[in-house]
């Protein structure tokens, strides 16, 4: 399989697959395709089915597959952001946002990922359930906004606001800590809670996530009558 991740902030990413070589993605993100692509749309196993609803994306996937030939398709992203490609293989997993699975060789496998401690998910950014990319292939992930990468050695922390983590290695932890100090939190306007990755592993962050963007046009939006 060749890819190309095309444009930005709205970006695409264009497959081409040899004869008899299938790609799954979630449901409505295909925008277009050659005509010898062919869908199906499958579950793989009640387990699996119901991992992927609790992690945010739907119950049942469409895998498309070229034949008689070479076959292209192209997965949009659904946000302003990017799309970035990881290799996944065993040692290699990665975890990231919910929703943020696109599309990926049919050899990935996607399932729920939860925090390790109860506070992560009640009160991180990122909520209490996560999506854990695992198996082998070339897997593609929307990010929302620029991304900025970093890679976090062994023991090294990072302190991020709510929501802004996109992806991180499997190898990396997660945990909520407080504001600290009484007025900082409530005078402070950064809310009561930030979240800590730390390494070793890689770090993706986003610099627009959609809860933010939608936290700052709620004034602006007329309810009606």
């Amino acid at each position: 399989m060749r890819y190309e991740i095309i444009g930005e902030p709205l970006p695409v990413v264009e497959c081409h697959l040899a004869s008899g070589e299938s790609m799954i993605t979630e449901k409505g993100a295909m925008c277009w395709m050659t005509p010898n692509m062919k869908m199906e749309t499958v579950g793989g196993g009640v387990g699996k089915m119901f991992g992927r609803m609790f992690s945010g994306e739907s119950m049942f996937q469409n895998r498309y597959t070229a034949q008689g030939g070479e076959g292209m398709i192209a997965f949009a992203s659904s946000f302003p952001g990017s799309i970035r490609a990881f290799n996944i293989s065993p040692g290699n997993e990665m975890v990231v946002q919910k929703s943020g699975f696109l599309a990926s060789e049919t050899g990935v496998t996607l399932s729920v990922f939860f925090q390790k401690k109860l506070g992560a998910g009640f009160f991180g950014g990122e909520g209490f359930i996560m999506q854990k990319l695992s198996g082998n292939g070339i897997c593609f992930v929307e990010i929302d906004g620029h991304v900025v990468e970093y890679n976090l050695g062994a023991g090294e922390s990072m302190v991020i606001d709510t929501g802004y983590v996109a992806a991180m290695s499997a190898t990396c932890s997660m945990e909520i800590t407080t504001v600290p100090g009484l007025k900082n939190a409530v005078f402070g306007g950064e809310g009561l809670f930030n979240t800590v990755v730390t390494g070793p592993g890689k770090l993706l962050l986003q610099t627009m996530p959609i809860n933010n963007v939608a936290t700052s046009i709620r004034p602006f939006i007329s309810t009606g009558n």
